[in-house]
């Protein structure tokens, strides 16, 4: 790891105490060229998250605030007509950025949703038949309440696989949590932190990533687990070649913030339940995503 990473992650550290776990996850995910799922009930620091993140980045940074009357038009952009010209102009909408905060996105109707589909896989947004390219890095990370709770429109299966890991930060410890009343906010810890990297980096690091090895027998790992779940009974319907790629983007990513230029099929077995659990569908609908980790994890490393 190198020490511009090690700032970055000390920095974040700071912001959101007692998650180093989850904060690395975020940044192998934006290192993998994905997108991030964040579900949790509110009140848990998962925008605090987006923003120390998009600070220590240098990223540029939009929230949106899904809600039942968002329409496509308010994330994407529209085309108005110019009087003057007599052509059509393209008003960009929330997605021109480096990180987007889609927050709460299981508030918005099934429609709004969907335009987001487009613009994660293609990094693209298409209006009245032309296309707009959005810079890069771009990086989605999207905040998602418990289905429990009202108001919520489950992501439909295409939209969660446009996700590459769902992370939970859940309570703080004890210690964390009176560090937090003591200080009132954590959000006050925003204001003293700045960016380490720059998109530039980003986008740097992104291709030593996809040059991270991996050996034959982190492929053999990988077979195993996608033929479980495609074999076993115990799923609906097994991970696809994408939730395989997305498995190997990971597993390069955290291999790279360990410091090697090799992958190991530990590093496979740490990030499986991140990319897995929200791809798959369990037969029996009382099986909860910890039974699904621990049949995941059992499938013995070659």
């Amino acid at each position: 790891m190198n020490d511009s990473i090690q700032k970055l992650l000390a920095q974040i550290n700071q912001v959101i105490v007692g998650k180093e776990c989850q904060i690395k996850l975020a940044l192998a995910c934006l290192l993998a060229d994905g997108h991030l799922l964040i579900e949790d009930i509110p009140g848990v620091g998962k925008t605090t998250l987006s923003q120390a993140l998009s600070i220590s980045c240098g990223l540029e940074y939009k929230r949106v605030q899904f809600t039942s009357d968002l329409l496509p038009s308010d994330i994407i952009g529209v085309s108005i007509f110019n009087r003057d010209t007599h052509q059509f102009d393209f008003k960009a909408g929330a997605v021109f950025t480096n990180l987007l905060l889609a927050d709460e996105i299981n508030r918005a109707s099934s429609k709004t949703q969907s335009a987001l589909l487009e613009v994660m896989e293609e990094y693209q947004v298409s209006v009245d038949g032309q296309s707009h390219p959005l810079d890069k890095p771009f990086f989605v990370v999207a905040t998602q309440n418990s289905q429990e709770q009202l108001g919520t429109h489950p992501l439909p299966e295409s939209q969660m696989d446009r996700f590459l890991i769902r992370i939970s930060l859940g309570y703080p410890g004890k210690e964390q949590e009176r560090a937090l009343w003591q200080s009132k906010n954590g959000r006050q810890q925003l204001a003293h932190i700045q960016a380490v990297i720059g998109p530039g980096d980003i986008v740097s690091y992104q291709k030593e990533v996809c040059a991270v090895h991996l050996s034959e027998a982190v492929y053999d790992y990988l077979e195993d687990i996608i033929q479980y779940t495609r074999e076993s009974g115990v799923f609906i319907y097994g991970l696809s070649p994408r939730a395989g790629l997305a498995l190997i983007q990971m597993t390069q990513a955290l291999a790279y913030l360990e410091g090697r230029d090799f992958a190991l099929p530990d590093d496979l077995q740490t990030v499986l339940p991140y990319v897995a659990n929200h791809r798959l569908i369990p037969v029996d609908p009382s099986v909860s995503d910890d039974v699904i980790t621990s049949r995941l994890l059992e499938i013995a490393i070659p």
